[in-house]
């Protein structure tokens, strides 16, 4: 697969962008293993142009994260290529637009997934951001608003003409969000109209999903979201698994919090230890996913603001994992915001 000057011998696995998930502490631990591209959290045009901290601060990128796309998203065109030359100049590999955002807050506003309501603005919009930066653009869309209006074969063609380089879908329509399964056969379609690479999205979580995923829609590349979530191995794995048919075995628990912890360290390094560690709240239950009394666990961490308690009550909780607290089961559903997905 091929996107400007980056050339991948082998199929990519790739970490999506993910609101509240991709800061810049996740995509080095997903990096660290494996994943072949990385996206920032998506960005606000319009938090850019107006240079609103939150905003400006996702631009932060490093040079162990290469490849690295930066996501921005808005529904105006002007607002758009401003934040595609403010976003070029933080010297991504990528930049990607995302129409395929389907929150209420930005598909509500017209952008993200609410482009496909309007095909002609989003037409116009590429061609400007595409027009307007000398990087590679690319996009992230769905397979159209709802089942009644599947588009994605007109919107990749459309966004083909347009001049991006590669087009990321994932295999449901607006409506949907994420309930429903993912439709990889008209992922498949889409692929077969274009001729610029596609990168396939949506229900992939774990590495036999990457087969599946080539061989049914035949894509260049396949995107992670969600599995990814406690789970930065699954790039590692995946790849393992696609070149030699070999399923790695799941890291033991001593490797989970080994990982945790880097994640931590990382999360403390770049924001702070208050921040840090408030942010990675959302992290320990995925983490930890599967193990019984994790809840206990998680509430004991929520509260410790220190790497060194943080890291402490892990380890007591392993010593004495059979005993901690009284016996219970963890609900199964990660906790992370999906606005970007």
């Amino acid at each position: 697969m091929r996107i400007g000057d980056l050339n991948f011998d082998k199929t990519p696995v790739v970490l999506a962008p993910m609101e509240d998930v991709t800061d810049l502490a996740f995509r080095l631990v997903c990096k660290r293993r494996g994943a072949d591209i990385v996206y920032t959290e998506f960005v606000s045009s319009e938090g850019l142009i107006r240079d609103i901290r939150e905003a400006v601060a996702k631009l932060k990128i490093l040079d162990e994260e290469r490849p690295i796309g930066i996501q921005i998203y808005g529904n105006r065109v002007a607002s758009m290529v401003q934040a595609a030359k403010i976003a070029e100049a933080a010297g991504p590999d990528i930049l990607d637009i995302n129409y395929g955002c389907p929150s209420k807050h930005v598909a509500g506003s017209g952008a993200g997934s609410g482009l496909l309501k309007t095909p002609e603005l989003m037409e116009e919009i590429t061609r400007a951001v595409v027009n307007a930066v000398n990087i590679p653009v690319t996009a992230k869309t769905r397979l159209g608003w709802c089942d009644s209006e599947i588009t994605i074969v007109e919107i990749a063609k459309m966004l083909e003409s347009c001049g991006i380089q590669a087009l990321t879908i994932h295999g449901r329509t607006r409506t949907q969000k994420f309930k429903g399964q993912a439709n990889w056969d008209l992922i498949g379609a889409a692929k077969a109209a274009v001729k610029i690479p596609v990168i396939g999205n949506g229900d992939v979580v774990s590495p036999e999903d990457v087969l599946r995923m080539l061989q049914v829609a035949k894509v260049d590349g396949v995107m992670i979201g969600r599995g990814s979530y406690g789970n930065p191995w699954i790039f590692e794995r995946s790849k393992h698994y696609l070149q030699t048919g070999e399923l790695l075995p799941f890291p033991s628990l001593e490797e989970r919090v080994e990982v945790l912890l880097e994640h931590l360290d990382l999360s403390i390094q770049l924001k702070g230890e208050r921040r840090g560690t408030l942010e990675m709240g959302k992290h320990y239950g995925n983490y930890f996913h599967g193990l019984r009394n994790v809840k206990y666990l998680k509430a004991h961490l929520r509260d410790l603001r220190s790497f060194g308690e943080i890291k402490a009550t892990i380890l007591r909780f392993i010593a004495d994992y059979d005993n901690w607290q009284e016996t219970s089961s963890e609900p199964s559903e990660p906790e992370f915001s999906t606005a970007s997905v």
